[in-house]
């Protein structure tokens, strides 16, 4: 069926921030004497916002609010050093210029609105949901919800673009369809998906540009 409404998650999905998520991540581990991790390590942490993030990435019991607050000063700092969109994610966005779109994150409000705007992306969004804008992030469906109704939008239409088991639960709870992306920082995790796009360019062979 055409889907006449896109949402889609952000990080390992439309652009990939492992490099300066790591950045940060080691910069606040230095600061309590702790050894760096690796990219692969911290990829492996990311899905499920800064308070997950931040806590997998210090020792048991060390996360603190104050720590959360000092890694997203620091994330911000070098928040488009060497973060870069996937080959094949701008041509799909242009594929589907007119159709309502949203972002829905579990990445801070602040920080996701930022990264759009220093990559060129903020111009395919009507609406914006990060992870503390919503009454609970993903999976959770309420982002997903709010989303959909800022745009009136109905779930039977709509369709979200993510590569996390986070965003195919909030998805399916919400009652829309979903699309897992395999080329990302997360994984499926037990959950279904409607879809599966092993690369960015698969996406518009799923949901080829609508007419001329």
């Amino acid at each position: 069926m055409p889907f006449d409404t896109y949402l889609f998650d952000l990080d390992g999905t439309l652009v990939d921030s492992v490099a300066d998520l790591t950045t940060a991540v080691n910069l606040l581990r230095a600061e309590i004497d702790l050894p760096p991790l690796s990219e692969p390590t911290v990829r492996g942490y990311v899905g499920d916002g800064a308070t997950a993030l931040v806590t997998r990435a210090l020792p048991p019991g060390a996360f603190s609010p104050g720590r959360l607050e000092r890694f997203l000063l620091l994330y911000g700092e070098h928040l488009l050093e060497r973060t870069r969109i996937y080959p094949g994610i701008p041509e799909f966005l242009e594929s589907l210029a007119g159709v309502p779109m949203a972002l829905v994150t579990n990445k801070p409000q602040g920080l996701t609105e930022a990264l759009l705007r220093g990559l060129g992306l903020e111009r395919y969004f009507a609406v914006v949901i990060g992870g503390d804008r919503a009454a609970a992030k993903k999976p959770d469906p309420a982002p997903v919800r709010m989303a959909l109704g800022m745009l009136e939008a109905s779930p039977a239409g709509a369709v979200l673009i993510g590569d996390h088991h986070t965003d195919l639960r909030a998805g399916a709870a919400a009652g829309v369809k979903t699309c897992f992306c395999a080329w990302g920082l997360g994984e499926e995790g037990g959950a279904p998906s409607d879809f599966r796009a092993e690369t960015p360019r698969d996406l518009l062979r799923l949901f080829p540009r609508r007419g001329p």
